[in-house]
């Protein structure tokens, strides 16, 4: 794989800032782009021939541990999906923009919807780690590293979907910097912000499989939007916490899941471990139903605050975030919410009158 930053770097040295400049340094990006998709190609496929399918091979059947029997899917996620898809379309959809650089921001946009495999694939990625740690001093791994000569182990190679994702904003970011007057430059944008986007989506699920002590589904409350830590003050109309009290009591540290129906409270727990094996977990303390909940935006003495209750303003919650710009970002989430509702509730009245006044015609003309 080629230096790509050293090769920028000595390119920018050495050559003005002149349009021919531009498209060399644009031309070594989608180079760049180009060669590793095809690195990450070849070593999906050599993970699951080299590993995967081994473990349905007779003859290393003696070295397979008991627990792993049976759990490709566990261990492996939907890898061989994500990797037909770059194999088959994606490496070549990028590869026909080596003479035309324009197009790179469509190969990304055209595909949007396929990229959401690796949704699946991140949330699968805590259990496929569990299961690793279980058996990964195992002869079965081992003999499998040996055959394929990899220095790094299996659970390097099972990083790689989730490395990729944040490798393309990466290059998008750079191939943006020489493009600011090229055809396709709007595409481009796009594509960048459906990869951040993408990114978002993929952290913030991987943080909601990871709460515990919740009794239903929350795959009901729809999408999971924002989540994040918070300070959190908690008052109700009535009982020990008054709203007018709140400023005296010490604040919760809360972390908050942001759904479609809902916002979920937790309370994180963290897990301690070394390197990429530190977890953490967050235990369910209650949620507040969206279409009940209510916002005021500014709180006396700290313009991080901001208040949400519910019901009529039995229960106030005053909620500081870390800045005034993370405040603002999730206001502008909770007031889309609500205007949806609203919009919504206002469509079923429309079309509750639109029923009422043909039952009333229709009643009024059989009694005429």
């Amino acid at each position: 794989m080629h230096d790509y930053q050293e090769k920028r770097n000595s390119l920018q040295y050495f050559i003005s800032d002149s349009e021919d400049s531009l498209d060399v340094l644009k031309g070594h990006v989608i180079n760049e782009l180009i060669e590793t998709e095809r690195v990450y190609v070849e070593e999906l496929f050599t993970v699951l021939t080299g590993y995967r399918a081994e473990m349905d091979n007779p003859a290393m059947l003696i070295l397979l541990p008991p627990v792993l029997r049976n759990r490709k899917d566990v261990l492996f996620g939907n890898m061989p999906e994500i990797y037909d898809f770059h194999n088959k379309i994606f490496l070549h959809s990028l590869e026909s923009c080596l003479g035309a650089p324009e197009r790179v921001g469509c190969c990304f946009l055209d595909r949007r919807e396929d990229f959401q495999m690796y949704e699946k694939y991140c949330q699968n990625k805590p259990r496929s780690e569990s299961l690793w740690r279980q058996c990964s001093e195992s002869s079965f791994f081992q003999e499998c590293q040996r055959k394929l000569e990899h220095k790094l182990g299996l659970d390097s190679y099972l990083l790689k979907p989730v490395q990729r994702l944040t490798k393309y904003q990466l290059l998008l970011k750079e191939l943006l910097k020489y493009s600011t007057s090229c055809d396709g430059v709007q595409e481009l944008q796009e594509a960048l912000v459906a990869m951040l986007d993408l990114l978002k989506s993929v952290n913030d699920s991987m943080h909601q499989i990871s709460i515990t002590g919740y009794d239903g589904d929350l795959s009901e409350l729809g999408k999971v939007l924002m989540q994040g830590s918070f300070s959190v003050w908690a008052g109700h109309r009535k009982g020990p916490t008054k709203m007018k009290d709140l400023a005296r009591f010490k604040p919760m540290q809360r972390h908050l899941f942001l759904y479609e129906k809902a916002l979920v409270f937790c309370k994180k727990r963290e897990e301690h471990g070394d390197g990429y094996d530190k977890t953490s977990s967050y235990s369910f303390k209650h949620f507040l139903k969206m279409n009940a909940v209510g916002i005021t935006e500014n709180v006396k003495g700290d313009h991080r605050k901001f208040e949400i209750w519910y019901s009529g303003r039995e229960e106030v919650y005053v909620v500081q975030a870390q800045t005034v710009d993370l405040k603002m970002a999730w206001l502008n989430e909770i007031r889309k919410i609500l205007f949806k509702q609203q919009e919504l509730i206002k469509g079923t009245f429309a079309q509750f009158l639109c029923g009422f006044h043909s039952a009333a015609e229709a009643f009024l003309l059989a009694h005429c």
